[in-house]
């Protein structure tokens, strides 16, 4: 198993790094929280997951082995594979979601793209004993849902768009982060932003 790579950062996409580790570019899905702390050219050291398909090898990566560990243990959980984990973990941070988990906060888990009312519960129930309990202070659950704007600045300057084009962009899909109530989706909010940009340009 590959448990993380380093190196510099060789390219950027919207949900992927490609990070060079030897003289080998290697492609690793990330959600949009890791990637809007990656730079082109700087170094970087992801720690990873290997999924492994019948037709795929699909390499993930994580800013931390927090962040890898619970993307691992939600897959745990029936009917979760790699990308709902995935997308759960760019919604909410590792400790929002046993936070979520250990109150039984439906509504956090059903604010993740392709959870509804009775898959929120069903996941309450099998992730229960699980995630464990919080790490952090309760005020780190909240930082991701209050900084949607400083994530998505970061995300896009990261991708290498200029200052001027990421606050406009941002500008653009306040009036969607804010529709989405309190717990915007960054992923989300980034397809947006990336649409606005390419219609611009």
């Amino acid at each position: 198993m590959i448990a993380f790579v380093s190196g510099p950062v060789a390219a950027l996409a919207p949900d992927s790094a490609v990070v060079e580790v030897g003289g080998v570019g290697i492609a690793v899905q990330c959600t949009p929280n890791t990637l809007s702390g990656l730079r082109m050219g700087q170094q970087t050291k992801l720690a990873t997951s290997l999924v492994v398909r019948e037709d795929s090898l699909t390499l993930y990566g994580f800013a931390d082995d927090d962040e890898r560990q619970v993307f691992e243990l939600l897959q745990t959980a029936s009917g979760v594979g790699p990308r709902l984990a995935q997308s759960m973990l760019a919604v909410h941070t590792p400790d929002a979601l046993r936070r979520a988990v250990a109150t039984g906060d439906e509504k956090a888990l059903m604010a993740v793209p392709g959870i509804g009312k009775k898959g929120a519960q069903k996941l309450l129930l099998e992730l229960k004993d699980r995630l464990g309990e919080p790490i952090g202070a309760p005020a780190a659950g909240t930082a991701i849902t209050s900084g949607w704007r400083d994530q998505l600045h970061a995300a896009l300057i990261g991708l290498g768009y200029a200052t001027r084009e990421a606050d406009e962009a941002v500008s653009a899909v306040a009036p969607q982060a804010e529709a989405a109530g309190s717990t915007p989706q960054v992923g989300q909010l980034l397809k947006a932003a990336l649409q606005t940009l390419n219609r611009a340009r």
